[in-house]
């Protein structure tokens, strides 16, 4: 069942951010308070000058904050009329924004904790630019729910649309069992390494010596007498849990609630969010294509992550944080969604892939065994240089610091090894239908599958090791996704094949030909 959309132009609409802005603005400067009430519970009562110091600048930035939501409240209004989105605000500074509806590629709603708790929401609608266009995005910060429902609503009825959605309703949503690839992450690990280091920094900047405070000094009587390998060990599974922990709770916040859905004119909404909702919109006439990334630690698990690779998203950055169209999921699934996005016939009806065959890699083509050859080496040369740190520092420091680089290099090198054979066995490139697959990484498997009509230019890079074996690196460059996506250490008659059957004859007018 298809459905096909006409433009209709929407009725005048105007309204200001709502008056429940106040309660948030106010609510900034109770965090300083709140922090003064942990820092006592932390001292036991006690403070210095330096921890007044800290926390009235803490005041002060909670004063400004607050008050700047104020005026925004006070100064923004926006209207739609005719076909055009127009937004003033400024209190010294006024601006201006005026949108033609048509131009909006993609329409966010966002509700950050504190917002959530007061019903409110930020609409941002982009138009699809890039670097400081996309920074100026325009948003709304500070509506109700009911107003951004029904900003998008009028937004998207006065945008011309001349795509037929092949049907509407939910491709995917959340399903609890997916928790359990939540732990299989190093960035929770991360999170907590990084929390420990912001702590630590903070209690020194109010003169707070960590080492000092009662549950510290309880845990040195504790375990002041154990052995150091045990310390360390017990630390290093302490570390460990708390990062599972985290891992385990961003995923629950970040994905509770998570539904993919495709709704009417052909756009796909990821809605998802715990205590900070997030809504992205993309335009399925803008997708280039599709990216499956599989983690070491998930692709061991059975799981996969589904990114869409589409321009309209802003810049990079804002671009890699909005393209995620699943959580982490079962390959299957995931296989399943790239099916239903990618569907097996074109508009002219001509049979094709669909998402689930395209990013099997079934039939990739596999790459020459130099390219395995380089990365054994490449495995080697690190193997030694970080071993040869420690070792190296032994010959000033003692003996014990050389036997520490043996160990770690006799260690490191079958590790190593075997990431690389891993990388390896990623590689692989086809071209199939209109489009062109690549797959690639050690650590991070990715395999991308890229509409050939996105593709805008060819970047072809050979190192000094590539130039001697007979490999290039060939990079289909694009206005979508990440800007380039690689075919990495394949043969030079092949990459230069491999080009010609995607784009022919744009390689053609720099081909050099030697009897």
């Amino acid at each position: 069942m298809t459905s096909t959309l006409t433009r209709t132009a929407p009725r005048d609409h105007a309204g200001r951010l709502s008056g429940r802005l106040v309660l948030v603005s106010l609510s900034a400067p109770l965090t300083p308070a709140a922090l003064f009430a942990l820092s006592l519970l932390v001292t036991g009562g006690e403070t210095n000058l330096q921890i007044l110091i800290t926390l009235g600048s803490l005041l002060l930035t909670g004063l400004i904050v607050g008050g700047i939501g104020l005026s925004r409240l006070a100064t923004t209004h926006y209207r739609i009329t005719g076909d055009r989105f127009e937004v003033s605000a400024g209190l010294l500074f006024r601006s201006r924004h005026s949108i033609p509806l048509v131009r909006v590629r993609g329409i966010d709603v966002t509700a950050h904790p504190v917002h959530r708790l007061f019903g409110l929401t930020t609409l941002r609608l982009d138009t699809g630019g890039q670097g400081a266009a996309a920074r100026r995005a325009v948003r709304l910060d500070g509506v109700t729910k009911g107003q951004a429902a029904e900003l998008r609503r009028l937004i998207l009825e006065g945008r011309e649309s001349g795509h037929a959605a092949d049907s509407d309703g939910v491709i995917s949503e959340l399903d609890r069992s997916w928790l359990r690839y939540a732990p299989l992450t190093v960035w929770g690990v991360g999170s907590v390494l990084a929390a420990a280091g912001t702590v630590y920094r903070t209690l020194h900047e109010m003169k707070i010596d960590p080492l000092d405070l009662g549950v510290v000094q309880d845990l040195v009587r504790r375990f002041g007498s154990v052995p150091l390998w045990f310390g360390v060990l017990v630390t290093v599974l302490a570390v460990v849990a708390l990062g599972v922990a985290s891992s385990t709770l961003t995923f629950i916040e970040n994905w509770s609630g998570y539904e993919l859905r495709r709704a009417e004119g052909g756009v796909l909404r990821v809605r998802r969010g715990l205590l900070a909702t997030r809504s992205v919109s993309m335009e399925e006439h803008r997708l280039r294509g599709l990216e499956l990334v599989e983690p070491l630690p998930l692709r061991w698990a059975g799981g996969a992550r589904l990114n869409a690779v589409t321009t309209g998203l802003g810049d990079r950055d804002e671009n890699r944080r909005r393209r995620v169209l699943t959580p982490a999921v079962p390959r299957a699934e995931a296989l399943a969604v790239a099916a239903q996005i990618l569907p097996p016939t074109d508009p002219a009806g001509r049979e094709l892939l669909d998402g689930r065959e395209l990013l099997g890699r079934r039939e990739l083509a596999a790459h020459p065994r130099v390219a395995r050859r380089r990365r054994a080496g490449q495995a080697l040369t690190a193997s030694v240089l970080i071993a040869a740190i420690p070792a190296g520092l032994g010959l000033w420091l003692g003996p014990g610091l050389v036997t520490t680089g043996a160990i770690t290099g006799l260690v490191l090198v079958p590790v190593l090894t075997a990431l690389a054979r891993s990388a390896y066995h990623s590689l692989g490139h086809a071209v199939r239908g209109r489009y062109l697959v690549t797959s690639y990484g050690a650590f991070a498997r990715r395999t991308v599958v890229l509409r050939r009509d996105g593709v805008i230019g060819w970047n072809i890079t050979r190192s000094p090791f590539q130039r001697r074996t007979g490999l290039l690196t060939l990079g289909a460059t694009t206005a979508a996704g990440d800007g380039i996506y690689r075919v990495r250490d394949v043969s030079v008659n092949e990459g230069l094949t491999l080009a010609e059957i995607a784009l022919p004859g744009l390689l053609t007018p720099f081909i050099e030909r030697h009897p």
